[in-house]
């Protein structure tokens, strides 16, 4: 099997136990990210200029795509698009990295739960989508299970809490952006463009707070820039050859991989009610992608003529 997911036009098989098994691979990526992330910042680099090598190192890793593909990557009859994603995807990224370097990598994992919802929500206002009954109560669960996880009033919610939540609702907000872009594009070439116009805009902000990485720096920062990209390459490999409902399904294995690798190399824990309160967000977010799922199967089919 190829690593990269095939260029449009070519034929899709479904293949849901692959699927799993790259979906997998990738929630593993993810919480490497998370944890080589946290790692290079403990070393002194500021989260900033973290998010700015992690594109470098991000680009350098997908340049055998453009020798494979050659310069028709850079091009693209929706340029204008790409720009909107990757400045709310900058944005993303500089809230979910400073997070990660204010509170546990756990909590800023299960907040992220929140991201389908917050798409959900951005395609209702921005694409005009109609969203029956049973999608908005699942809407709202998920969104009492966000509360139930922070529990505002009770617990404090500090400014790692809040950057969380801003970078996850950009999150939804890029989901909502890409479903635009694959109608032209295929998954590699956004991959490639969207790291590629990343790399010298995260560039101005880290220069606010630029510190040149030492020796011991390189390591986790090697590491966050490999994490990154195999695990959005093995993300498209489980969506290309499996329903998006069945694939979702697998990303809750994020949280135990981000908690059980926070605890053993930080010591870091999560409480009993982010556990709750993720499975609830997560729960409404499956059930919302497949009933979305069950309606586009019934759209498509035909319909029998009466005799």
């Amino acid at each position: 099997m190829p690593l990269f997911a095939p260029r449009e036009g070519t034929d899709k098989r479904s293949d849901p136990l692959t699927a799993v098994v790259w979906v997998t691979i990738a929630m593993a990526m993810f919480a490497g990210l998370a944890v080589f992330a946290r790692a290079a910042m403990n070393t002194g680099l500021h989260p900033f200029v973290v998010v700015f090598f992690r594109n470098v190192v991000a680009v350098t890793t997908l340049l055998p795509l453009l020798f494979w593909r050659g310069p028709e990557l850079f091009t693209s009859p929706q340029i204008g698009l790409y720009g909107v994603r990757v400045t709310i995807s900058l944005f993303s990224m500089l809230a979910w990295f400073y997070a990660i370097f204010l509170i546990p990598i756990g909590e800023v994992t299960a907040i992220g739960f929140l991201a389908p919802l917050f798409g959900k929500l951005g395609a209702i206002l921005l694409l005009g989508e109609i969203v029956r009954v049973r999608r908005w109560i699942a809407l709202l669960v998920g969104f009492a299970g966000a509360m139930l996880m922070l529990r505002p009033g009770v617990s404090p919610v500090g400014l790692g809490q809040v950057l969380a939540i801003l970078s996850t609702i950009a999150t939804g907000l890029t989901a909502v952006l890409i479903k635009q872009l694959t109608a032209r594009d295929d998954p590699d070439k956004i991959v490639f463009l969207t790291n590629f116009m990343l790399l010298p805009l995260s560039l101005v902000p880290a220069l606010l707070v630029w510190r040149w990485p030492t020796l011991d720096m390189l390591p986790p920062v090697l590491g966050m820039g490999f994490c990154a990209v195999l695990g959005h390459v093995a993300l498209v490999r489980g969506y290309a050859i499996a329903d998006a409902s069945l694939a979702q399904t697998f990303e809750f294995s994020r949280l135990p991989f981000t908690v059980g690798l926070a605890f053993l190399i930080f010591g870091e824990t999560i409480d009993l009610w982010t556990w709750l309160g993720a499975m609830i967000i997560f729960s409404s977010a499956v059930y919302i992608t497949r009933r979305e799922a069950q309606v586009a199967r019934a759209t498509r089919r035909p319909t029998v003529p009466e005799k």
